[in-house]
This record gives C-alpha cells, structure tokens and sequence, in this order.
C-alpha cells in the first residue's frame, strides 16, 4: 500500500510539473502507433505469447497482456516519438480489458512488470543498449527478455536494486520469471512458457489434440477388454459344446465345481 501511495504521489507531482511547463497532455484512448513487424516469425511468436498467457490465465482478471503496442509515458515523449512499444508486455493488478494503447498516466502510473523483445538484424543493438536502459531505468520493469526467432538468441534479466542483472538458465537453458512465476525457453524454435513443475504450457490447440489422444488411448483399452472378453465368451461356449459332445451338461459342472 506504502508503494502505491508513493506511485500515486510522484505521479501527481509529475502532472503538476508537466502542467507548470505549459505541456497539453494527449487525449485520452491514444492509438498504439507502432512499425510493421520484421517478419512472419516475429509476428507469430507475438501472437503466441499473448494466446499462451490468456488461455493459461483464462481464470484471472487482474492483468494485460499485449504486444507491438505503444507505450506512451511521458507527454514529451508524446511530441517526439522517440520510442516505441516493446513487442510483448504484460501489467499485473491491472483490470482486463482491451486497450488501443498503454497509456502510464491514465493506468494509476503502472509500467510492465514484464517485457519481451524479439530482436532483428535493425533492432538487436537497441533492444540490447537503449531500451535496456530505459526499461532500467525508467521503467522499472523487474523483468527484461530478449529472444531472437532466426537465431534463438535468448537472455533475461531481473531487476535488482534498481540494476538489471543476468539470468542463470536452468539445465533445460530456460529462464526463470518471478513476475509470471513461470519460465520462458525454447521449444521448436519458439520462445514458450512452462511452469514451476517445468511442464509446457499448451496452447488451446496443443490442449485439445493432447485430449484426443486420451480419448483414443481410452477407446482402444476400452475396445481391447471387449475383444478379451468376447474372446473368453467363445471359449466359454466352445468348451461347453464340447462337454455336451462328451455326454456332460456344462451347468451341472460348474455347480458341482
């Protein structure tokens, strides 16, 4: 509560200095404002990111999630432009609700607790020095990911006394996020989601094939034990043929049995 206070408080103090400037903040349900993706990989894995957190947490209402969105979090940076939306993002106790754009001074001064870039030959250097710095620094984003689709290059970092340092992977090379109390990694050449017992996160898709597979395992133990048990039926009525072949009723064995 302390924190929010204090967020609420330097949020105001930086409206009342922007208006002592003279600055016209933008209207409200600004547009995201962004460039066209490098590449179909860059906008798949955007795309499955974002599916993959909403089906897992189809259950919470109490963040966004989003990617290749504008940030805007300054009315300066507003006029110049000088920066734009990381490619996935997500805000946590935040209500859940579609956003044309990210706007810091109408969401109670949050920023993303999580970021993810994927980097491209035109962006690699940025997404690595100034937006590493800014998500540093003003930010304070606690945690930072950058993961390249062509390459696989992938590296992350927490946030620790206001200084981002390097995440140790796992054996499995994946990377822990405390925000998400998941971790991100590689499989089939996509940046993916598992959890702390280090199972993959499926996608809705994944879900229901892996629960056709149940079904058809099921169908086909079902099937087998009725084979079995037509099977032991035929023996059965064999057996009992044969008895009355031999002069025996079959009913009086088995009560004498």
């Amino acid at each position: 509560m302390l924190l929010e206070t204090e967020s609420e408080g330097a949020e105001q103090a930086f409206l009342e200095q922007a208006t002592a400037d003279g600055v016209v903040f933008p209207p409200s349900h600004l547009e995201s404002d962004e460039p066209p993706l490098e590449s179909d990989l860059h906008r798949d894995q955007i795309d499955l990111l974002i599916r993959l957190l909403r089906w897992f947490w189809r259950d919470r209402q109490d963040y966004y999630v989003s990617g290749n969105t504008t940030i805007y979090y300054s009315p300066y940076q507003r006029k110049t432009h000088n920066f734009r939306g990381p490619d996935f993002f997500v805000v946590l106790g935040v209500a859940n609700h579609p956003r044309r754009s990210w706007v810091v001074w109408e969401e109670n001064g949050k920023y993303p607790h999580v970021i993810v870039e994927l980097l491209s030959n035109s962006t690699a250097t940025i997404d690595r020095g100034l937006k590493k710095e800014l998500y540093q620094e003003t930010f304070r984003t606690p945690d930072y990911f950058w993961f390249h689709p062509e390459t696989l290059e992938f590296q992350g970092f927490h946030l620790v006394a206001g200084h981002y340092e390097s995440l140790e992977p796992n054996e499995q090379g994946w990377l822990w996020s405390e925000q998400l109390g998941l971790y991100l990694g590689i499989h089939d050449r996509q940046l993916r989601f598992f959890t702390p017992e280090r199972s993959l996160i499926p996608t809705p898709e994944e879900t229901a094939e892996v629960e056709q597979q149940r079904v058809g395992v099921e169908r086909q133990r079902a099937d087998a034990a009725n084979q079995r048990a037509e099977a032991e039926r035929q023996r059965s009525e064999q057996l009992a043929t044969k008895l009355r072949e031999l002069g025996i009723d079959p009913d009086e064995l088995h009560s004498a049995g």
